[in-house]
C-alpha cells in the first residue's frame, strides 16, 4: 500500500475544514481537488 504523504491527524484536521469549502481547504494544503473527489466517490 501506498504510504500517505500526510499523517492521520492532518487528513482528519482537512476534513473537518472542507465544511468551509472544499476548494479553499485543497488550496491551502497543496491538494488537488481531483484527489479528494476521486478516492471518496
Amino acid at each position: 500500500m501506498k504510504r500517505s504523504r500526510f499523517s492521520k491527524e492532518q487528513i482528519i484536521a482537512i476534513l473537518k475544514e472542507q465544511e468551509a469549502g472544499l476548494a479553499e481547504a485543497c488550496q491551502r494544503h497543496g491538494i488537488q481537488h481531483g484527489d479528494i473527489k476521486g478516492r471518496w466517490s
